[in-house]
């Protein structure tokens, strides 16, 4: 179990987990999630970290969108935004790039989900590895993080 898990336990959260072989050669690990798990890529989320060189912030969008780095910063408040480089990603969070779940993070930043996720029943996340997916409710998922829900993507 992850510490993803272990949360989400811990909180009661109905959640159910699905389990992939991971190919090294993969280019983007969220739609491969969603094509060996079989699941509409509108289903499957990514999580993505972004700072402002002195605060990090954690957005949770469909693996098919980019962020929109303005419509982000506006959610969050802040002026400008930009990527977090990977390795910074993977000290704060405690997992590793690819497998980088909301829930568990060694540290908790300011989270925002988009907000096409409200319209789903279930939505997929990783699991906190390589290769593993959550599936749960995205009110359970907004409740467990404290996050809110944004127009983050570029359409």
């Amino acid at each position: 179990m992850t510490p993803a898990c272990n949360i989400l336990k811990s909180n009661k959260i109905e959640f159910s987990i699905h389990e992939y072989v991971h190919g090294a050669n993969a280019k983007s690990f969220g739609l491969e999630a969603a094509e060996k798990l079989g699941l509409n890529v509108n289903e499957v989320f990514k999580t993505l970290m972004v700072t402002d060189d002195k605060n990090f912030f954690i957005a949770i969008l469909p693996v098919n969108y980019q962020l929109n780095l303005k419509k982000v910063s506006s959610a969050f408040g802040c002026k400008k935004l930009h990527m977090a480089d990977p390795k910074v990603a993977e000290r704060l969070t405690g997992y590793l790039v690819g497998g980088i779940s909301p829930i568990g993070q060694k540290k908790r930043l300011r989270t925002v989900i988009c907000e096409s996720a409200k319209s789903l029943n279930k939505m997929y996340i990783s699991g906190g590895k390589r290769g593993l997916d959550i599936g749960l409710n995205p009110l359970d998922l907004s409740q467990v993080l404290g996050a809110n829900f944004a127009d983050i993507i570029d359409e």
